[in-house]
């Protein structure tokens, strides 16, 4: 069950990482790649927030489950 858990948490980071991206890029913050369609486009700042918030989500309950079962 440790894998399981541990491969979740990996997810979820990997999740939050790419929302803070999305939010940089959608904000105009990183301009990299100079060829994304995503640039200054606040509609990726919104689905990044998401994303992000989905990740955190994800993080708290694998850590919440770990801690109730032990």
């Amino acid at each position: 069950m440790g894998l399981v858990k541990t491969l979740i948490t990996i997810v979820g980071v990997l999740a939050v990482l790419m929302g803070l991206l999305w939010i940089g890029q959608g904000l105009g913050i990183i301009m990299w790649p100079s060829s994304s369609f995503m640039l200054a486009d606040r509609q990726w700042a919104y689905n990044g927030a998401i994303l992000a918030a989905v990740g955190m989500l994800v993080i708290i309950l694998v850590r919440r489950s770990g801690s109730m079962s032990q």
